[in-house]
């Protein structure tokens, strides 16, 4: 016999709103639904431009900053230098950016847009426009502002820990 599991977003709201699921974290949870479904929603909007979700922070790196190391791009988007060159074998697969080694130390990889991705430029920025115009849909002013203030806050609390091994520290 296998029990069914209750759909997370059909489980009972607790006080603050977020579902009761597990011992404490209601917030930590409700956080970790958002980023998903954002993610999702973006990765969605992003489709029509043939970019994946993630893959429009690399472009927009690239697009403002011009040719940059692969190694400084990796550390910019604050990701692993392996998950950075599969984008990037992606993205040169697709079109949008070229590699190539620097004229002055050929131990190093140059990475660019293509001319043929600063296309995708404004289509990128109506898409995020898109996207911050549903998350932030039915809340008013005052509250939009409230909701940027609260999440600058949580980002810097948990900047703050990078690198810690944990919200115990000694």
């Amino acid at each position: 016999m296998t029990t069914e599991l209750p759909h997370i977003g059909a489980m009972e709201a607790g006080p603050t709103g977020a579902t009761e699921v597990g011992s404490g974290g209601h917030v930590s949870q409700t956080l970790a639904r958002v980023s998903r479904l954002h993610r999702l929603a973006g990765g969605r909007l992003l489709r029509p431009t043939g970019l994946c979700s993630g893959q429009e922070f690399l472009m927009m790196t690239l697009w403002d900053a011009g040719p940059v190391r692969q190694s400084e791009l990796a550390r910019a988007l604050d990701l692993d230098p392996s998950t950075v060159t599969l984008m990037l074998r992606r993205l040169e697969q697709g079109g949008h950016v070229t590699r190539a080694r620097d004229p002055q130390d050929r131990r190093v990889m140059l990475v660019r847009a293509s001319e043929r991705s600063y296309a995708l430029r404004p289509k990128v920025a109506e898409t995020w426009a898109r996207l911050e115009e549903h998350i932030l849909d039915g809340l008013d002013d005052g509250e939009r502002e409230a909701f940027a203030r609260i999440l600058m806050k949580v980002e810097k609390n948990l900047a703050a820990d990078e690198g810690d091994e944990g919200p115990e520290r000694s």
